[in-house]
């Protein structure tokens, strides 16, 4: 779930790599691992808990292991014209892969990410350095708290990304919330929400309906057995006061290795089924995942 480095020089000597050995750490979530990828010399992957939360490849940092990840990809993609600057912000850091991907897509991009663990912030900062060129700003506050210190009409793009104990917290489940997103985004900006929920849905179909409380664009992109409500698992959410390239986000997204389905307009309206809007006074965390959901 969700929620840098220097890249080796083409003549640089090669040197025998030594045998990589997971690192942990205790930290304000809960036990850290970075666990070593055995088919790439540089790429890591954060478990929190046992969890995955983020894969990193150090020498390829636009290469994006995990479906939510690269569905995420496709919307920074679709954002603006390739290789534009971006304003981003990442509500949730993990292990800054996204903050990379957009560093290493479309250099000169300015970054905040709000993580509010601020021992795993060292640790990642510690063993996968952020490229020092990167234009990325670091915060260990919540989510909420941080968004509130970004000034009117910032950003192109906000990630939400944020779990904690494999939950998305309350506080970033409302209209409330969705308020200060929009406030901080550009005019036709865009807003992309990891979330996770499994059968009956009604953690997912509050969502939308929240969001479209708030912006006349939404999509979303799950694998076909999420949308079915025949398993647990991830969906990514979009959101803009402006059109989103949905024709080509469905096609990207159908084409992953873990093919997925995109829905807009009248379908995701008649999947939210009259969801209620969720406020401040009524958040619940998103649902505990079933025990396996990570093994």
């Amino acid at each position: 779930m969700a929620r840098r480095g220097a890249v080796r020089g083409a003549g640089d000597r090669k040197r025998p790599e030594r045998q990589r050995e997971p690192v942990s750490a205790t930290v304000d979530g809960g036990l850290a691992e970075l666990v070593p990828d055995r088919e790439r010399p540089r790429a890591w992957t954060l478990l929190l808990d046992g969890a995955p939360q983020s894969h990193v490849d150090l020498d390829d940092p636009a290469h994006l292991s995990f479906a939510y990840q690269r569905r995420l990809g496709h919307v920074i993609d679709l954002a603006a014209p390739p290789g534009r600057p971006l304003q981003a912000v990442h509500l949730g850091g993990g292990a800054f892969t996204l903050a990379r991907y957009i560093a290493a897509s479309r250099p000169r991009s300015t970054q905040q990410i709000v993580e509010i663990d601020a021992p795993l912030v060292q640790l990642v900062r510690r063993e996968l350095p952020l490229d020092p060129q990167a234009r990325i700003r670091v915060r260990s506050v919540d989510a909420r708290a941080g968004l509130g210190r970004i000034q009117d009409g910032w950003a192109d793009l906000v990630i939400a990304d944020v779990f904690g104990g494999a939950r998305t917290p309350a506080h970033l489940t409302s209209a409330e919330f969705l308020a200060e997103v929009r406030r901080v985004l550009k005019p036709g900006g865009q807003y992309a929400a990891n979330l996770a929920d499994g059968p009956p849905l009604a953690h997912l179909r509050g969502q939308i309906a929240t969001a479209a409380s708030l912006f006349p664009e939404l999509a979303l992109a799950a694998d076909p057995a999420v949308w079915r409500g025949r398993r647990f698992g991830n969906a990514v959410l979009v959101a803009s006061g402006l059109p989103v390239a949905v024709a080509e986000l469905t096609r990207r997204v159908a084409g992953d290795p873990h093919p997925g389905r995109v829905e807009h307009g009248r379908a995701l309206a008649d999947f939210t089924g009259g969801a209620a809007v969720v406020t401040d006074a009524g958040a619940k965390p998103s649902p505990v995942p079933p025990p396996g959901t990570f093994t």
